[in-house]
């Protein structure tokens, strides 16, 4: 994935930030738990995370320049929950300035170009965790929906994208846009791996007051059973 990056994100502009070292250095931790028999449900799991997520002492900027330097000061709930299940954050990703967009032209990073067709938009706002699925740079990303920021980009870039119902997700750690529409979820190339994020990202959550109570069912076996 570093590869393709290094090779082909100058020209799509899918990541602003590729936390490289940190990744390779995940990845051998992840490599000893598989050995060990302690690794969890999304070991090995490369993921992106759409620009509007927090994680703890990395940039976060929502596709904009007013947060310049700035770092988050704590971790998004679904970013954590999929860091505990060995999942390797491989960097930031690209989107329209604070989610307003439906096309990834309104960045201030620049848009991100679609690698079918570097004339074609890739859809917005969540352009660059689509088009970085697309491009094979990680195996999925974390992005958001308000009104169609999954949606539309998985739809443009041939790839899976699931919007899960409202409050199914934590919001907790997530920009707000529109907070009784905000909601967090997988971009894949397949309903398998959509599933299993799914499974990991959803449920209550103590820091989101909005958030359902209900049960997380085994989204996987649920596939398997329809």
């Amino acid at each position: 994935y570093l590869q393709n990056i290094e090779k082909l994100n100058g020209q799509l502009n899918a990541f602003l930030s590729v936390y490289d070292q940190e990744a390779l250095q995940k990845a051998n931790e992840i490599d000893q738990k598989i050995a060990n028999g302690t690794a969890g449900k999304l070991a090995g799991m490369v993921v992106g995370i759409k620009d509007l997520l927090c994680y703890k002492d990395h940039p976060s900027q929502g596709g904009s320049r007013i947060l310049t330097g700035f770092k988050s000061q704590f971790t998004a709930t679904a970013v954590q929950r999929i860091i505990d299940a060995d999942a390797i954050i491989i960097g930031r990703q690209n989107c329209d300035e604070f989610g307003m967009g439906s096309s990834n032209e309104n960045s201030a990073f620049g848009p991100a170009f679609n690698a079918a067709d570097l004339s074609r938009v890739a859809g917005g706002s969540s352009g660059g965790s689509a088009v970085a699925v697309q491009a094979d740079f990680c195996l999925a990303s974390l992005g958001t929906d308000t009104g169609g920021s999954i949606r539309l980009p998985a739809s443009f870039c041939g790839v899976l994208g699931l919007k899960p119902t409202y409050s199914r997700v934590s919001r907790w750690g997530l920009k707000a846009y529109g907070s009784s529409f905000d909601t967090i979820g997988p971009i894949t190339h397949s309903a398998e791996d959509a599933a299993l994020l799914l499974e990991v990202i959803a449920g209550a959550d103590e820091f989101d007051s909005t958030v359902s109570q209900r049960e997380v069912p085994s989204y996987i076996n649920l596939l398997e059973n329809n």
